[in-house]
């Protein structure tokens, strides 16, 4: 994070809420390792619901920006808001896409990506400058063949998302007293159960196409959360338990590994359950996580390791993933062939996250945060 300006008092930093992202960040890997191997089967899918991160993002993001900005508007407009966010998260979505472009261009799959073959480079080259931008790219344009907004780097369609919700917060949600805010995250509630239990799907899976339906699907998991978590900060209800981040990341363990419920004939099942989720079980998460405190010199180096690279590892471990993908589509690798190098696709993406943070991210981010801002250097 940018370090605050000298007329702001620093405020107490939520070490477990870092920790906890960087362990979702890892189950995110883990999820899209498995989900090559079952073949987008979702009744098949071990860590079945790791995608629920993304909706767990989004309301850590919707609590730690009411943390930090709430009360913060009378010395600091607009443009100053934007800047530290802009700062905070994009160099690595640039880096994402570089790296996404590389492993494209040097990739071949007949079968999975037959598109690549009769790629010209610069088609490449200008996906990859638009994806700098984070503007998605049109169904037209889609260079990939999966219909993603991002086809270089698939899971930079949520921080197109999370660049929305900023927006929102800070033209109009932060001036909504708690109760106008309680009404709107309430109506928001009831879109997600709206879609998940009587639609068509079961799950809140998508968000990454511009069309409207998947456009539907991605606001739809974005207000919620994002807007619950910044009335959870408001509220300031917080739930004081030891050992408060083994409690949390088991937690959260738990309700993305658990199998899907339901089947083709019952999807409302499973759309229930995802709904308990995302409005009930992670607000708790956020609270018991936000209440705690950290009392071990262990835990504390944990929580800080992983909250330094969870952004890292989410925004640049999908390229590895496509190749991963293709890999096992084109020679039929079976878990019980490949599993090992599933593991390797983990270890890797933990490694390459926490070089691009310590060569990019906080290198780039200090030399921004004093060229932009006239702040203290971002910490390590």
């Amino acid at each position: 994070m940018s370090s605050i300006s000298s007329d702001i008092k620093p405020k107490k930093h939520y070490e477990i809420l870092d920790g906890l992202r960087g362990v979702a960040a890892i189950l995110v890997v883990a999820f899209h390792i498995f989900e090559a191997f079952a073949g987008g089967n979702r009744f098949i899918q071990i860590i079945n619901h790791g995608y629920l991160a993304v909706d767990f993002f989004f309301l850590l993001s919707g609590f730690v920006v009411a943390y930090a900005y709430d009360d913060r508007w009378g010395k600091m407009g607009q443009w100053e808001f934007y800047k530290r966010r802009l700062i905070r998260l994009q160099p690595m979505v640039i880096l994402g896409m570089v790296i996404g472009a590389l492993f494209y261009y040097f990739q071949a799959s007949d079968i999975l990506f037959p598109m690549i073959k009769e790629m010209e480079v610069w088609k490449v080259i200008l996906t990859m400058v638009i994806g700098f931008t984070l503007l998605p790219i049109p169904p037209s344009m889609e260079i990939r063949g999966w219909g993603e907004m991002h086809p270089l780097n698939g899971p930079a369609w949520s921080l197109f998302f999370e660049y929305i919700a900023n927006i929102l917060y800070a033209l109009i949600f932060r001036k909504f007293s708690n109760k106008i805010m309680s009404v709107f995250v309430l109506i928001f509630a009831g879109l997600l159960i709206n879609y998940t239990v009587f639609g068509p799907k079961g799950d809140v899976i998508g968000g990454w196409s511009l069309n409207l339906a998947q456009m539907n699907v991605g606001f739809t998991r974005l207000l919620y959360p994002f807007f619950a978590g910044v009335l959870l900060c408001r509220l300031g209800k917080l739930i004081h338990v030891k050992n408060a981040f083994w409690v949390c990341a088991i937690l959260i363990t738990i309700v993305l590994s658990l199998p899907r419920f339901g089947d083709e004939n019952s999807l409302w099942i499973n759309g229930i359950y995802e709904s308990i989720c995302i409005i009930f079980i992670f607000p708790i998460i956020v609270a018991i996580g936000a209440g705690g405190e950290i009392k071990n010199e262990f835990s504390s180096k944990i929580c800080k390791l992983l909250g330094d690279i969870s952004y890292p590892i989410y925004i640049t471990h999908y390229p590895l993933i496509y190749w991963f993908t293709a890999w096992i589509v084109d020679n039929k690798v079976t878990m019980e062939n490949g599993y090992l190098e599933g593991i390797g696709v983990l270890l890797v993406s933990i490694l390459l996250a926490f070089v691009c943070l310590k060569l990019y991210d906080e290198p780039v981010r200090n030399w921004l945060v004093k060229k932009f801002q006239n702040k203290k250097p971002v910490s390590a």
